[in-house]
């Protein structure tokens, strides 16, 4: 039987309204009611469902779901930090993606949540010294989302990858919190170099649809990447920058690009001519 919605209500608000969304989706479209109560209504925390709900996408004939279930709730119990980073994912797309309208729509069907919660768990692989397994969820979460983040790539909470279809990640990459960034993005290498050869993104920042940040280079707090750009030199905080190769051109447009999620470069008017 599902657990009342209620008990959860005081200690988590997240899980307590992904339920109650949940519960409401089963009412309105009995067609997904199982899926529904498999996912999230038969579970005790949000972990469980979690855990289930990426277990099923990346089961197979070369891992079971039951085997990578496993392997979710390892990761998930033993390091509480992950549930947490969860969460803030969570309100991230909620809060920042306009075509986004409640928790179970992020948690049941964005392929770029569910990305980045596999690769939490390929993250926690990696640090604990099982690199294969790492792998092997890279390369799932590559074949099934269009998504490739190497296992060792260091990323915050409150994250949020919008579409996600072709973003890719560097192993000595470091994304820092509240960071927003859509489909196409690369933060890879500049060449054979070895070592720490991968961007860092500090908080706060912006990426764009098709940006490409290339080399062991910062992308500052609170910056802005304009669609498209290349950037292959270091962005100072609180700046957009645009063009092939990018340079700074303005100030970030708001104090939080990465939540206002304004991708639009505002261009001088052209002189009229004499």
């Amino acid at each position: 039987m599902p657990v009342p919605v209620e008990r959860f209500a005081l200690c988590d608000p997240i899980w307590s309204a992904l339920r109650a969304q949940a519960q409401e989706l089963s009412e309105k479209e009995p067609s997904l009611a199982s899926l529904a109560h498999a996912t999230i209504l038969n579970h005790k925390q949000l972990e469980d469902a979690l855990s289930y709900h990426l277990a099923q996408k990346i089961g197979g004939e070369d891992v079971s779901a039951m085997q990578a279930r496993e392997v979710f709730d390892e990761a998930l119990g033993a390091d509480p930090a992950i549930g947490e980073a969860v969460r803030a994912d969570l309100s991230a797309v909620f809060e920042r993606d306009p075509a986004c309208h409640s928790y179970v729509q992020a948690f049941l069907f964005f392929k770029g949540f569910h990305a980045l919660q596999c690769h939490r768990t390929a993250h926690w692989l990696w640090i604990t010294g099982r690199t294969t397994f790492a792998y092997f969820l890279q390369s799932r979460v590559s074949q099934l989302f269009a998504v490739d983040i190497h296992p060792a790539a260091r990323m915050g909470r409150g994250i949020m990858m919008d579409h996600a279809t072709g973003i890719v990640i560097g192993e000595t990459a470091v994304v820092e919190d509240d960071v927003s960034m859509l489909h196409g993005v690369t933060l890879g290498g500049s060449g054979k170099e070895k070592g720490d050869r991968h961007p860092k993104i500090r908080r706060g920042v912006l990426l764009s649809a098709g940006a490409k940040v290339l080399g062991n280079i910062e992308v500052g707090e609170n910056s802005r990447v304009g669609a498209g750009s290349v950037v292959i030199q270091p962005v100072p905080a609180n700046c957009t920058v645009a063009g092939v190769p990018a340079r700074v051109i303005g100030c970030a447009g708001s104090d939080h690009p990465s939540q206002t999620m304004d991708q639009r470069i505002e261009t001088p008017e052209a002189e009229p001519q004499q």
